[in-house]
C-alpha cells in the first residue's frame, strides 16, 4: 500500500534552518509530483511548495519563496523541504503530500520557531 512518512521537524530559533524530510513508497515515486503544506494552530492547512519530476518545475508559496527550497527525486524516494531564514510565523505542522492517485498525506511534522 502507499505510505507517506515526514520527518525532521524540531524546535529552531528564528533565522536559523532545516531540513524535511518525506519517504513514499507503495507506487512509482518519479512518475507523480510531491508537495509540502502546512497548518499552524487556528488556521487551516496551505500549500507551501510542490515539485514535479518530468516536468523538473517547482512552484512556491509567495509567504517562503527565496527562503524554502523542494528538492529530491533520489533513489531513495525522498522528497526535502530546506527551510532557510526561518521565523515565528512558520511554526505549523508540516504535511506531504503524494499526488499519486486520490493524493496521500503524511501524519505531520511538528516545526517549532522560537523568536
Amino acid at each position: 500500500q502507499v505510505r507517506v512518512v515526514e520527518s525532521g521537524g524540531r524546535l529552531v530559533q528564528a533565522g536559523g534552518s532545516l531540513r524535511l524530510s518525506c519517504t513514499a513508497s507503495g507506487y512509482t515515486f518519479s512518475n507523480y509530483a510531491m508537495g509540502w503544506f502546512r497548518q499552524a494552530p487556528g488556521k487551516e492547512r496551505e500549500f507551501v511548495a510542490n515539485i514535479n519530476w518530468s516536468a523538473a518545475t517547482r512552484y512556491y508559496a509567495d509567504s517562503v519563496r527565496g527562503r524554502f527550497t523542494i528538492s529530491g527525486g533520489d533513489a531513495k524516494n525522498t522528497v526535502y523541504l530546506q527551510m532557510n531564514s526561518l521565523k515565528p510565523e512558520d511554526t505549523a505542522v508540516y504535511y506531504c503530500k503524494s499526488y499519486y492517485g486520490s493524493g496521500y498525506w503524511g501524519q505531520g511534522t511538528q516545526v517549532t520557531v522560537s523568536s
